[in-house]
């Protein structure tokens, strides 16, 4: 498959996905992108069209926390998730919807999934 056709794919995907979910300040959207290098996690009310909290790759030191059984990304994927619940924590915020952003649901949107549960989010 070309690359061309592959984001295309996932252009098609991304936009049936984003025609059932929607965020509010409440339940706000949390949205996952990942490129080759990093991935970035937002907390979205798309009713005000604001970001109410992120999380980039970058951010995130492997070393040094519980990741459970996970390696390399998926761990890096892991721990976003759990921060991203802790940032949603101090917005008193205890609900969210999962927006995978047209990725299949398993790796690190998986994880990312997996995280913000352990970190005490509801989907």
């Amino acid at each position: 498959m070309k690359v061309a056709n592959r984001q295309k794919n996932r252009a098609k995907r991304q936009k049936r996905v984003r025609a059932k979910v929607f965020g509010t300040a409440e339940k706000p959207r949390l949205n996952v992108f990942r490129s080759s290098r990093s991935l970035y996690v937002q907390l979205i009310d798309d009713s005000a069209g604001k970001t109410l909290a992120s999380i980039h790759g970058k951010e995130i030191d492997v070393k040094k926390l519980d990741v459970k059984d996970n390696k390399g990304k998926v761990a890096s994927a892991f721990l976003a998730g759990k921060m991203i619940a802790e940032k949603a924590k101090k917005l008193d915020i205890s609900k969210a919807i999962f927006d995978r952003g047209g990725y299949k649901y398993h790796g690190r949107v998986a994880a990312v999934a997996d995280g913000a549960r352990d970190g005490g989010l509801e989907f």
